[in-house]
């Protein structure tokens, strides 16, 4: 690669990430906002809420990188296009493909990202971020439980503790249970503590008295040593792990398809594994499109103009029909084809285009369309500087 080359693959990488950069940036924050109770209602500090939330940027990664490396290489093509270096270069006898080397390297790193987020990190994150949300809960339950206060659950669920040890060990605890209509349980104990087991909380209570009556007959003491009271009521969200699709590895999606292959789990175990596969392929059919559409020198701004607007049209496309391909292979296994016959009509298309050295020119009705609407701009333009004079 030499001095020109490496011009334009430092200048295509540093406009990659800046992109990338941002827009991941501006969706954190918007994703953010819906965490906010952890800060509010939790008591969370603040590094807390930017490190859990901070956890889903690999998925946001994994989406914007294809549509931010586009974005990179209309860019940098349309600034060598703006300077005249794309018609020097093709003057000097360049070949496209020369000129496409250094943008395929930059869509290889792009790929490999993408990659790496589709098949480990992303799917490490969303898993971490399930298991620490769960133990913020579990945190919240524990602070509820403070002494000499009654805490009310749904109404119905009262809970009593005098005092709470230095260890975090809770002495002197009532527990009046009204949620079930027709049994009404009243427990009171010497001790207990606060314990979870595979995402359930539970109040493990030592040395005490349960007391149940239900309507309509006499009530029934029972003593015990050790009671576990399940309080995953206080924290709805709970209950044991279970992993989603995005959360897991491709090790296991791939067992989960042939665990019953004909149920739907499977069915999105399957197509959440093909959009995995699928993934580290478009940064390099969305470079290779629109390599094809812009790479090659252009005399007129509209031409430049029509040719963007004609490569993000197919890029759109493309990624549209991965979009409908991965919903509809959850019932239909066939339609996970649509995704690859896409980026390989898409890149095949682009590539002999540009091997060929064939400029690909938009079609005639949107040139004419960008050339009205270039001329109702300049129109508008002039009569309201008439009007201001």
């Amino acid at each position: 690669m030499g001095s020109i080359g490496r011009y334009i693959f430092r200048t295509t990488l540093v406009a990659f990430l800046a992109i990338l950069t941002g827009v991941t940036t501006l969706l954190w924050m918007t994703q953010g906002l819906r965490n906010i109770d952890l800060i509010t209602s939790q008591r969370q500090t603040v590094l807390v809420f930017i490190a859990i939330t901070g956890l889903i940027t690999p998925l946001l990664v994994l989406l914007i990188a294809p549509i931010a490396l586009t974005l990179a290489v209309a860019y940098v093509l349309h600034k060598l296009g703006n300077d005249s270096e794309l018609i020097v270069m093709n003057a000097a006898g360049m070949p496209p493909r020369r000129i496409f080397a250094p943008f395929l390297a930059v869509g290889l790193v792009a790929s490999l990202l993408v990659g790496a987020m589709a098949f480990y990190v992303s799917p490490e994150c969303l898993r971490e971020l399930r298991r620490w949300v769960t133990e913020v809960r579990f945190g919240l339950v524990t602070d509820n439980l403070q002494p000499g206060r009654f805490s009310v659950i749904e109404g119905k669920l009262t809970i009593h503790i005098r005092d709470r040890e230095p260890n975090g060990e809770l002495i002197g605890i009532m527990v009046d249970d009204q949620r079930d209509e027709k049994v009404r349980m009243t427990i009171l104990a010497e001790r207990g503590d606060v314990i979870m087991d595979q995402g359930t909380v539970y109040l493990l209570l030592k040395t005490g008295t349960l007391q149940q009556q239900e309507t309509g007959t006499d009530p029934r003491i029972i003593e015990f040593n050790d009671y576990a009271f399940d309080l995953s009521s206080l924290s709805p969200d709970l209950g044991t792990i279970t992993y989603s699709v995005q959360e897991r590895f491709p090790w296991e999606l791939w067992q989960a398809m042939h665990a019953n292959p004909d149920s739907k789990e499977a069915g999105r175990s399957r197509a959440e594994l093909h959009s995995r596969i699928a993934a580290p392929l478009y940064p390099l059919a969305f470079l290779i499109v629109t390599f094809a559409f812009l790479g090659a020198p252009q005399s007129t701004r509209d031409s430049r103009a029509g040719s963007l607007i004609s490569a993000l049209a197919v890029v759109a496309v493309v990624r549209g029909v991965g979009f409908i391909g991965a919903i509809s292979g959850e019932s239909e296994p066939s339609a996970l084809l649509l995704p690859y016959v896409a980026l390989v009509a898409a890149s095949g298309l682009g590539g002999w285009g540009i091997a060929r050295a064939v400029i690909i020119e938009p079609p005639a009705f949107v040139t004419n369309v960008l050339n009205a609407l270039s001329k109702s701009l300049a129109r508008l333009v002039a009569g309201t500087a008439g009007r201001a004079q």
